[in-house]
């Protein structure tokens, strides 16, 4: 029987997906040496169909997905979380499902499922409080005044960083605030931030405050990327291009890591290694983090900072990170401070004669929050069990099979007009993506969204016209995606009869 889940991705040239190997046809490919492109015969939808005929089935039944998740070697994973009943999501209508099932929650994309460890550890830190007091600060499995310390190894793994180099802190956008006020010193000759169009706003309304910070007009200092005309996603061309034409005016390029609207995987390493001299490089990571494969301190990223309540699973509001390259340790200092960034080893002297740490340590301005490190911990600990590798060649071919699904089913018939359709935003290379597909409709998207609510759907709806649906490869399962598209088909239906029935009211 073939491997379903034979991709493997090189972390070091960029991101490939190169699978182990495969059978198409009677030719047995062996495909260690072959780097993933949109023309590979290994694409997701070939291991589908391969796979598929191998059972005697079509790719649109759902014994390739019963299969699928049989085979998948990180199923038990999805146990370590809490996924709700359908009935307990407040906008569905039971009297369309059946209330004791799972839902289907491919909303990953925007708050990740609770951990089932996370009330533990909350339970212990709390019981710790109310029975020894002040005296947690330095006892216990994860004293409160070291607390962030105790998983900062956990955390470095997934972003592909040095412990030094890294800070859980604040909150995403007080740690980008934080480090731009550091990495960006403009000059009269360099100036200018690059930055892609349709940012999230925290990242666009921080940069703007940057650029105001120092008195600089902004619509000549923020430079903005825009996709080509009637294209979605930016070219990774078209970014060197603009970069290579101002450099020598940009200080600060800040990308993020996978674009949250389209759900793009930007090529961090080459947007970093064509920053020119003097030119800093930083990207937010939030919908990267957890996602995808990243390998900041190889890539020569110069800061980077991210949430974790999204991929991470922390919950709302969850500890965020910081990074800084150790390149960076001795020459970059905090423009703020506060006590947590003086070094630990004279910290409680209480002298008032600064003893600042090195690098991103020197950033940290308070002690950590006990009860937000005790959710990130248990969901990093539901990490640990497995690597970004293995996590990343799920995810490749479970996004792929909802892809393969949507095409099917859903693609524009020119002949038939009246036929609803799908258009998929995201990128179609894998290299050039997450998880996430962002889905625009031919109906009326608030009304598709609504009624996958009604059905126990759970995922994101994001104006002006887009679904953004997220399986998420620790918890998320083959069955999940076809269930999905089983129950976009209701809404679909459902939709067009409201479409159709008040056109009809119209008229009258």
């Amino acid at each position: 029987m073939i491997n379903p889940f034979p991709f493997r991705i090189q972390p070091k040239v960029g991101i490939h997906c190169v699978p182990v190997s495969t059978v198409l046809g009677r030719k047995t490919v062996k495909l260690n040496d072959l780097k993933m492109d949109p023309s590979s015969p290994v694409l997701p939808a070939s291991i589908l169909e391969q796979t598929a005929l191998q059972l005697g089935c079509s790719p649109m039944d759902k014994k390739l997905a019963l299969h699928l998740d049989e085979k998948d070697e990180l199923k038990h994973l999805r146990e370590c979380f809490c996924v709700p009943k359908v009935k307990d999501l407040p906008p569905t209508d039971l009297t369309l499902v059946n209330g004791e099932e799972s839902c289907v929650y491919f909303a990953g994309n925007s708050l990740g499922l609770q951990p089932r460890k996370v009330k533990t550890y909350l339970d212990e830190e709390l019981d710790k409080w109310a029975r020894t007091g002040v005296h947690g600060h330095f006892n216990g499995q994860r004293p409160w005044a070291l607390a962030d310390e105790c998983i900062l190894d956990l955390m470095a793994e997934l972003v592909g960083a040095k412990r030094q180099e890294i800070a859980l802190m604040n909150g995403l956008t007080v740690n980008l605030h934080l480090l731009m006020l550091s990495f960006f010193k403009p000059t009269p000759r360099r100036y200018k931030i690059l930055l892609e169009a349709r940012a999230f706003p925290s990242d666009h309304y921080a940069v703007e405050s940057q650029l105001r910070l120092h008195g600089l007009d902004v619509e000549r200092s923020m430079v903005l990327l825009q996709p080509r005309q009637g294209e979605e996603t930016l070219r990774t061309e078209d970014i060197l291009a603009v970069i290579e034409k101002e450099g020598d005016s940009i200080a600060v390029i800040l990308f993020s890591g996978v674009q949250y609207y389209t759900g793009q995987l930007f090529d961090i390493p080459r947007i970093t290694r064509a920053a020119k001299k003097g030119c800093l490089v930083g990207f937010d990571l939030a919908h990267a983090v957890g996602n995808v494969e990243l390998h900041l301190h190889d890539w020569g990223v110069d800061f980077a900072c991210w949430c974790s309540y999204k991929y991470l699973n922390s919950g709302a509001g969850g500890l965020a990170g910081a990074y800084i390259h150790e390149k960076h340790s001795k020459t970059i200092k905090p423009a703020l401070i506060g006590w947590w960034g003086h070094d630990f080893k004279t910290r409680f002297l209480m002298e008032n004669k600064l003893q600042l740490s090195e690098g991103i340590n020197g950033f940290r301005l308070s002690n950590p929050p006990i009860l937000l490190v005790c959710a990130l911990h248990a969901s990093l600990e539901v990490f640990s069990q497995t690597t970004m590798k293995a996590l990343r060649r799920k995810s490749v071919l479970l996004t792929g099979y909802l892809e393969y699904l949507i095409k099917h089913y859903y693609s524009e018939d020119k002949t038939n007009p009246e036929k609803p359709f799908v258009r998929i935003i995201t990128p179609s290379q894998i290299e050039e993506r997450g998880c996430q597909l962002t889905l625009s409709f031919s109906l009326p998207i608030k009304s598709v969204f609504k009624e996958l609510e009604k059905r126990g759907v759970a995922c994101d709806m994001r104006e002006p016209n887009a679904l953004r649906i997220a399986p998420v490869p620790l918890y998320n399962s083959f069955l999940d995606v076809h269930r999905f598209i089983e129950i976009l088909g209701s809404a679909i239906t459902s939709s067009k009869q409201t479409a159709n029935n008040t056109v009809l009211s119209g008229s009258y």
